[in-house]
């Protein structure tokens, strides 16, 4: 990997403290590719563990909440923004296209590589939504041994989508993107979501809208069979760290009112997530949040609250 041409960490959109570095990876099939680096310096004496935070789809680190309750906890705190995503979107390059999951795990790499030359020891990877399939299907196939433990917040491990859709919809798009593989599909879901959480709708939280758009973007039929190659390969079931897995109690439809978003997952299917979830490895510990959103940690603050307590729990639990 290469480190930005400043050769340190400057000051992120974010302020109070937080920084970031830009690391430029190898061009890929549309040219430059780079992955941003973003992190929280602590203000105690140098922790030896610490967290990466992954975001998910049409998604980057934009919750300063979240670095401050991880510092103040005592622990080190960095998300990555991955290529294509949030600060790490080039001019030209188109948002989000991915054409294997695989393609991530360099970012994760340099994330882990720029904790472990920070004097890292323990890495304990936090990821939300696409960012916890991406996650175990990278601690599947190339676990670093500096990762200690996989916490998953609402993760895309199985399609929100009837049974039906699943057995026969999906591996005919997944046949049609051999021919077609940059044809777009809508991949359903509701703005209401959306509503629930931006601060210039009805919700509480801050962040563009350029990086983080209110109606999920069509999706191109390969990007659909990289979901689904991925799902499919974490289902052997051999993560081998310990693996937190949290989700909603509940889920919300786009026919439902839109009060219900606020206390709901929006966007997958929970009986799904806990399926799916408790099949990644020897040691899953399955929580469920009531009145969590799809990502639990941008919930009401008695929720999100709950949401802390049980992680940092956990990990104490766990010697981390």
């Amino acid at each position: 990997m290469k480190i930005s041409d400043t050769h340190g960490w400057t000051p992120d959109i974010l302020g109070d403290n937080y920084e970031h570095i830009t690391v430029h990876q190898p061009d890929d099939y549309d040219g430059n590719v780079v992955t941003t680096v973003v992190r929280l310096p602590s203000r105690h004496p140098a922790p030896t563990t610490a967290i990466l935070y992954v975001h998910g789809f049409n998604d980057y680190f934009f919750q300063k909440e979240m670095g401050e309750r991880f510092v103040r906890e005592k622990y080190g705190f960095y998300a990555v923004d991955l290529r294509r995503y949030g600060r790490s979107i080039l001019p030209g390059l188109e948002k989000f296209k991915v054409k294997d999951l695989t393609e991530y795990f360099p970012d994760l790499r340099s994330a882990i590589n720029i904790m472990t030359e920070d004097g890292l020891k323990d890495v304990v990877i936090l990821a939300h939504s696409t960012g916890g399939l991406i996650t175990s299907l990278f601690m599947e196939q190339d676990p670093p041994g500096e990762v200690k433990a996989l916490m998953l917040n609402s993760p895309f491990l199985a399609w929100n989508l009837p049974p039906l859709v699943r057995r026969i919809g999906i591996p005919a798009v997944k046949l049609l993107s051999r021919v077609f593989p940059r044809l777009r599909v809508s991949p359903g879901g509701t703005p209401k979501y959306s509503a629930a959480i931006s601060s210039r709708l009805d919700g509480e939280w801050d962040y563009s809208a350029e990086w983080k758009p209110d109606r999920m973007p069509k999706v191109a039929t390969e990007w659909i069979r990289a979901i689904d190659e991925a799902q499919r390969e974490v289902e052997r079931g051999t993560v081998k760290v310990p693996v937190l897995l949290m989700h909603s109690d509940r889920s919300a439809y786009p026919s439902d009112p839109s009060e219900l978003f606020h206390r709901a997952d929006g966007v997958l299917n929970v009986d799904n997530i806990a399926a799916a979830g408790r099949r990644l490895g020897p040691d899953v510990t399955e929580v469920t949040i009531h009145g969590g959103l799809h990502d639990l940690l941008l919930s009401s603050p008695k929720v999100r609250d709950k949401a802390y307590r049980v992680i940092f729990d956990w990990m104490h639990e766990h010697g981390l």
